[in-house]
């Protein structure tokens, strides 16, 4: 049987701003949910799943293609909510940002790439960058009468240079995933 990895193409983030983002689970520390931890923050471009040895060498060269051909650009995060769409119990906490033409083109440029040598399931809901903070613990969401369910909104102002996207690769230990590094790719 052969091995499979857990990959993601990401976007991460330079460690001032992870350790922003982090903070804010001291904000809602009532809050039913499982912290993200700040090494673990990211923008997921396109989460591929389980996938071959084989699967993996191609993503990376792809990873490698597509980045080449792209330019730097800003991510602008303006707000702090509860993501999922409106859904109720929400499913996470999240940094959430402005839609750009650049990471959409990318975003589309990579996933067109991968369609033609990877098998994986393409999302197709509408892309706005985030940053999952928080992923809630809906047993216990269910348990708070709603009137005293903590309102999670605040507007931030985080802008920072995309400079290269990741292969990354989720390793589950006990004490929740781990995120590594497969292999990195500069933009232009």
């Amino acid at each position: 049987m052969q091995k499979k990895h857990r990959i993601f193409i990401a976007i991460n983030l330079a460690p001032d701003v992870k350790k922003f983002l982090a903070g804010f689970e001291k904000k809602w520390p009532e809050l039913p949910a499982k912290w993200i931890g700040a090494d673990n923050l990211h923008i997921t471009l396109v989460f591929l799943g389980d996938i071959t040895d084989e699967e993996l060498g191609q993503t990376c060269v792809i990873a490698k293609e597509v980045a080449q051909k792209h330019a730097l650009f800003d991510i602008h995060l303006n707000k702090v909510t509860y993501g999922s769409d409106g859904k109720i119990p929400p499913r996470m906490i999240w940094a959430g940002g402005e839609k750009s033409k650049e990471l959409s083109l990318l975003k589309r440029d990579l996933e067109e790439a991968l369609l033609e040598k990877v098998n994986f399931l393409l999302d197709h809901k509408a892309f706005a960058p985030h940053v999952t903070l928080a992923r809630i613990k809906e047993w216990e969401w269910r348990r708070i009468e709603p009137e005293e369910r903590p309102e999670v909104h605040e507007d931030i102002d985080v802008l920072f240079t995309v400079e290269s996207i990741d292969v990354m690769e989720s390793k589950l230990t006990r004490q929740g995933p781990r995120y590594v590094i497969v292999e990195s790719h500069q933009l232009q």
